[in-house]
């Protein structure tokens, strides 16, 4: 498996467990803010492994 390719199989991990935060949190204002936060940095990243490709 690639460096790049492990990259990317982690950051999809991250991804997945900021959707889990984001169902578990339903109903906290805070907590979902957080969540959300988690997931848009994460998609940031995942975008900046693609441009650094």
């Amino acid at each position: 498996m690639s460096q790049f390719n492990l990259l990317l199989t982690g950051w999809i991990l991250f991804v997945l467990s900021a959707l889990g935060f984001m169902i578990a949190s339903i109903g906290d204002f805070w907590a979902m803010t957080g969540s959300v936060f988690f997931l848009i940095a994460c998609i940031v990243f995942i975008v900046a492994l693609y441009r650094g490709r």
